[in-house]
């Protein structure tokens, strides 16, 4: 699924961040939506979304945005608490490590407008997260034409 001249692979090094739900609520008689979470979690997406973006763009230099179908590929990489065994196999599959559809959308928001149009153009989707150092995400993007 991932093979082939036309796929893009890329690496971005950095803290992932997970991109939650938007909430809704009133303020002073109006209806606000913003990002949900703590002031640093905000910052620490932001961050995350723009290093992806600047990796992507820096792959793509020059190139136009694709406006095909695209599969992706996610492999995220966290780091390894101390706290963690280190003779048994364990994955990251606490609290705070994040849900992989919530890293998922942070990333495929940081490439909308960069590498694709829009994150609905995304026909199939492979997210993985493990243990690694440094700490990341290697994408990969193939478009689907005919």
């Amino acid at each position: 699924m991932f093979e082939g001249p036309d796929v893009v692979t890329f690496n971005v090094v950095g803290t992932p961040s997970t991109q939650g739900s938007m909430r809704a609520f009133m303020a002073g008689g109006k209806p606000v939506v913003a990002q949900g979470g703590s002031a640093a979690s905000r910052a620490a997406l932001s961050s995350w979304r723009e290093a992806v973006a600047a990796e992507a763009r820096a792959v793509f230099a020059g190139a136009e945005v694709l406006r095909c179908p695209v599969q992706v590929r996610l492999n995220f990489r966290l780091l390894r608490p101390a706290s963690a065994p280190k003779t048994t196999r364990t994955w990251p599959i606490n609290a705070r490590s994040g849900d992989v559809d919530k890293l998922a959308r942070a990333v495929l928001d940081a490439i909308t407008g960069v590498l694709v149009a829009d994150d609905s153009q995304v026909i199939g989707l492979v997210v993985s997260k493990d243990w690694g150092d440094p700490p990341g995400c290697t994408i990969a993007l193939r478009p689907v034409v005919r």
